[in-house]
């Protein structure tokens, strides 16, 4: 079961008290979950993706069948969720905005730019309707554009999505090693190979931030977090890249919410996607 790389520093920012109510808005394998009902906490666990609850790890344990309430759900719902299950106030929640190792290596939906043979999908939920390949084999050059520039701020977005137009006229892409050979030829035709990782995580990311609504998802998820937590309750953000950091900085300018730490907290450890973790904590003010 993989580690979150800011495990330790969420679940201390959180302080989390006995019996406290915690939502763990990202579940993915439960290591927050899992570490918050080690100290004493209950825990509503969301997830967008079903068979993360399915194969939840934590099942038949005997302190999580009494204290930990899974809901496969969308954390932009995540005040409609808490209400429903009668999980309010809580006094704290925790966003982790990773993909877990298990969607990554495990799911076959094309989350990863290494895994060549598998379909561009990238759905977090298979009940959302449309594909990455949707996406790429049937927007304009403008809108592919629009969405790689917007969703990673890769600077060969133009390229990227000029190549797609082209190539999708004699097949259409229907693989992550498809995409990979467009992305190639738009980069090495303008001799930048050596940056060829970096701008294949970039436009993996923007298709699956605009697959999953992801930014209006964290926004929500954080209007709602603010609507449901206690005075001095605390928000922990887990991010992985700039965009998202923005989000979580503009929302602490509103709904009284205060960010604690002007600098995020970082782990300088460890693979370059975990290098890139920004932990930020937020406060709702006692008003």
């Amino acid at each position: 079961m993989h580690t979150p790389v800011l495990l330790e520093q969420v679940i201390e920012a959180l302080d989390i008290k006995k019996d406290g109510l915690y939502v763990d808005a990202t579940f993915g394998e439960g290591r927050y979950s899992q570490a918050i009902l080690n100290m004493g906490g209950k825990v509503l666990g969301l997830d967008l993706d079903p068979e993360q609850i399915i194969n939840n790890p934590l099942q038949g344990k005997q302190l999580s069948m009494i204290n930990l309430k899974l809901v496969e759900g969308n954390f932009g719902d995540i005040e409609k969720i808490a209400k429903e299950n009668d999980f309010f106030p809580v006094d704290g929640v925790v966003f982790d905005l990773g993909l877990s190792m298990r969607q990554i290596n495990e799911s076959g939906r094309g989350f990863s730019y290494k895994k060549l043979n598998e379909p561009l999908d990238m759905r977090m939920s298979l009940k959302l309707e449309t594909k990455a390949n949707d996406l790429v084999n049937h927007l304009s050059e403008p809108e592919l554009y629009e969405v790689f520039a917007r969703n990673s701020e890769e600077i060969n977005s133009q390229a990227v999505a000029r190549e797609i137009v082209h190539k999708r006229q004699f097949r259409k892409l229907e693989t992550v090693g498809d995409l990979i050979n467009s992305i190639d030829k738009a980069v090495l035709s303008r001799g930048i190979a050596r940056n060829a990782l970096t701008i294949y995580a970039k436009i993996f990311q923007a298709l699956r931030i605009q697959v999953n609504n992801e930014f209006e998802n964290l926004k929500n998820g954080l209007i709602g977090s603010a609507k449901i937590i206690k005075a001095d309750g605390k928000i922990a953000v887990v991010t992985f890249h700039s965009l998202e950091d923005r989000i979580v900085k503009n929302f602490s300018k509103t709904q009284g919410i205060k960010l604690l730490n002007k600098k995020p907290i970082m782990n300088k450890r460890g693979r370059s996607f975990e290098k890139s973790a920004k932990l930020r904590i937020l406060i709702k003010n006692n008003l």
